[in-house]
């Protein structure tokens, strides 16, 4: 779990981050609540016509209001500069800033070759019905690192056909996610 420095500015859901400089991690949830569990966030903004005048009104919302991502841990690098894609042996430390990670870093994280890697995906998958979003949304969101997105989602898809080959409906609800027939990616 992650705590962002501004109200609403996380990265998107399946989005690749890096913790510090050697953990990688999709975000698979995103929620904003308030910085005391103890009270209900109140609905405001009957009286006004948009989102902005509530804040304007209200500015303290600002210092009440939190957002934060929860991030898979799907792998790591090595001080010698090999990605693993399964949990490295500690976790990072408590105040350990994300970063979105560049398309490189989602290249060198996923594999360069015509298949990429996707070791990281049984550990999406037991998340249930969130993690399959989080699922597709990773590799919709790494295929724009690609020169061929199209190719890099195929292949994707036939890896999460063969991690959840027993599952035939999971499998079509991630797979339908993926923008494969769609003209533009």
């Amino acid at each position: 779990m992650g705590q962002c420095h501004q109200l609403y500015e996380s990265p998107a859901l399946g989005t690749l981050v890096r913790a510090g400089e050697d953990v990688f991690g999709v975000v698979s949830g995103i929620t904003t609540t308030a910085l005391d569990p103890s009270r209900r966030v109140i609905a405001r903004g009957a009286e006004v016509e948009t989102e902005a005048e509530i804040y304007a009104a209200h500015p303290q919302l600002e210092k009440l209001l939190r957002t934060d991502v929860k991030i898979a841990i799907t792998g790591h690098r090595e001080a010698n500069g090999v990605v693993h894609q399964y949990l490295p042996s500690q976790p990072p430390r408590i105040h350990t800033f994300l970063y979105t990670c560049t398309p490189d870093e989602v290249r060198s994280f996923f594999g360069i070759g015509a298949v990429p890697r996707l070791d990281f995906l049984y550990l999406l998958a037991g998340f249930g019905g969130s993690g399959d979003d989080a699922m597709a949304a990773a590799l919709r969101n790494a295929s724009q690192a690609f020169n061929d997105p199209r190719a890099f989602l195929i292949a994707a898809s036939r890896t999460v056909a063969m991690e959840l080959s027993g599952d035939t409906a999971r499998i079509n609800a991630i797979v339908r996610r993926l923008p494969i027939g769609e003209g533009t990616i």
